[in-house]
Parts: C-alpha cells; structure tokens; sequence
C-alpha cells in the first residue's frame, strides 16, 4: 500500500480499498495470502466474490487489487513467480451514469437561501459542480490557493485548481456564474471569522475553500484548520437538503450526477472531444500520444458558453444581468 501511493501515485482511499480486498483474500484463503496458487486466485476473485452479491463491474477492483500485489511481491523477489499473471477482469456492460436533468439543475442551484452563510456557501459549492464538473473528491480538497486568477479577452477571471483520481491536477475555468458566487462566499464575514490554515501539498501556507459549520465529533478547540475541511459525506448530505426541499427525485440528487450533467451538456453543444477529456479530467492511454492542454481561453469561452451554468437561471445568473460589464 505505501508502494503504490510513493511509486505509482495512487490515492490513500485507493490504497486503502486494495488493502481491504487482500485481507478478504485472506479470509477467502484461510491462510498467508503469499501461498494462494492461480486456481484460488480465479476462485475468489469469481465465484467466491460472486456468491456474495458482488457484481461483475464490483469485482474489477479486487482483480486490480491482486494482481498489483502479487506483480509487487514477485518483483520484490518476496515469491517465486506470480499466480494472479493470468486474472483477467470480468467483461461488464456499459453502464449509463444517473444524471440530473437540466430543469431540476436549474431548481437544485436556486435552492440555497442567499441571506444565510450556508445558504452561500451551499450555493457556491453547487455551482462550482455544476460549472466545473469536478469530482466531489477533487472538491471538498480545494484550498483558497487553488482559485487562479486568469486574464481572458483582457478580463480577470477565476480557474479552479484541482487533484483527483491519483493526485492527478487538472485546471478548471470557472462560469462567470459559479465566479460570482464564489467571491460572494470568499468576502462574507462569517467565513472570514474561520480559523482555515493549513499547509497545502508544496509546503505553502493556505486556507481551506469550502468549510463545515457544526462538527460534533471534534472539540471546539481543535475545530479548525484541516478539520474545518467538509466531508465527501457532507456534500453529498447538501445536495440532497436542498434537491429534496424542491422535490427532486433522490436518484438525481448525488454530486456525480452534477458532473456528469457537466459532460452531457458540453457534449451536446458540440465542443471537441478532446475539450471534453480535458475539462473532465477524463485520461485515454489512447490519445495519450496527441493530448495537449488545451487553452485557458478556449476553454473559459466554452463552459461560458456550454456548462449547464450557461442555460439555466439562478439567484447569481439574474444578479450577472444587473452589474455593468466589468473589464
């Protein structure tokens, strides 16, 4: 597990779901996981898994899971050969993501109460996956430091700064939509009242972005810094308050659903493939060779233009149309 964080750049949560697929291979074994033989490995990343409700697109990470640790121990020289050489992950149809429709995005982002902190905060929070199409991991790890400041057709704008899937960074302009509201949140008192500081991943003093108001299971004198952070758990609790309180079907009310609302719009206008890989952070070993990062202007033009932010009407949009036209 410290190998693939250190070498092959793997998340913590990943290593810690490969772990806990090698201490169900130990179950399954009864015995050193080092000693199981091919014939075990099929057996329990098949049948073994299989009669316990885990399905074919379920069982791929506990393949991946195996087969990276017996490559690990074979080339550590820790076993003679590799049994898990000839596991191959089962073939899984395609599965179409549950999306939000464009109506209820529109009734999803006008939700929040704008006269209340959290009311702000939850509407930033909201059009920052509507308008940028992260992942709620990439999300609840943004610091202040991570909004950059950009100049297009000699405008400033904000881009988001984001690691995801892996560590991966990736950099996300922003809807002048999601950029309002947002500097609304920075510049509120309450948030500035906030002990934020933390050390981000260079070393460098920064704030947390999004934070928790209530944490119960942490003392109010450590209640800050990292532990103002909001959880994956807790973005997901917003997006249900307030898609519930309109009445969205609770199918539609989960952060991918945000993002993937985000890539079925780009889509639909037309925007290059290749501008949809790289504003969706989505890698292809295939394209490898020809992917190049696309402009920051290009891509500021095209979420102002294609986002879901772009054709709904929200609290942020109506004020947008009333403000002169700031260069």
């Amino acid at each position: 597990m410290e190998y693939i964080q250190a070498n092959k750049g793997r998340s913590p949560r990943t290593a810690e779901a490969y772990g806990m697929a090698l201490h169900k291979l130990s179950e399954f074994l009864g015995r050193d996981v080092l000693d199981a033989t091919a014939e075990e490995l099929e057996a329990f990343t098949g049948l073994w898994l299989h009669k316990r409700g885990v399905v074919a697109l379920s069982r791929k990470p506990y393949i991946s899971a195996v087969k990276g640790f017996f490559a690990w121990a074979a080339w550590r020289g820790i076993i003679d050969g590799n049994p898990a050489g000839d596991l191959v992950h089962p073939k899984t149809g395609l599965v179409l993501p549950e999306t939000i429709s464009l109506a209820n995005a529109e009734r999803l982002a006008c939700a929040p109460d704008l006269a209340t902190f959290t009311g702000i905060r939850d509407s930033a929070i909201l059009h920052v996956l509507l308008g940028c199409g992260l992942r709620v991991s990439g999300l609840v790890g943004l610091n202040e430091g991570d909004l950059l400041e950009i100049e297009v057709d000699g405008r400033r704008r904000l881009a988001v700064r984001t690691f995801e899937k892996g560590s991966r960074e990736r950099r996300v302009p922003m809807p002048k939509e999601a950029e309002a509201i947002v500097r609304v949140y920075l510049g509120h008192e309450e948030l500035l009242e906030i002990d934020r500081d933390v050390v981000d991943r260079r070393g460098h003093a920064d704030k947390v972005l999004f934070v928790s108001t209530r944490n119960s299971t942490v003392s109010e004198d450590r209640y800050r810094g990292e532990e103002r952070r909001l959880s994956r758990q807790s973005v997901h609790d917003i997006i249900q308050k307030h898609g519930k309180a309109v009445g969205i079907p609770e199918r539609e009310l989960h952060p991918h659903a945000l993002r993937h609302i985000y890539g079925t719009e780009l889509t639909e206008d037309e925007i290059p493939t290749l501008g949809v890989q790289d504003l969706m952070g989505h890698s292809d070993p295939k394209s490898t060779a020809v992917y190049t990062a696309l402009s920051m202007r290009k891509k500021t033009r095209w979420v102002d233009k294609a986002s879901p932010l772009a054709k709904v009407r929200t609290p942020v949009s109506e004020l947008l149309k009333r403000l002169p036209d700031q260069g």
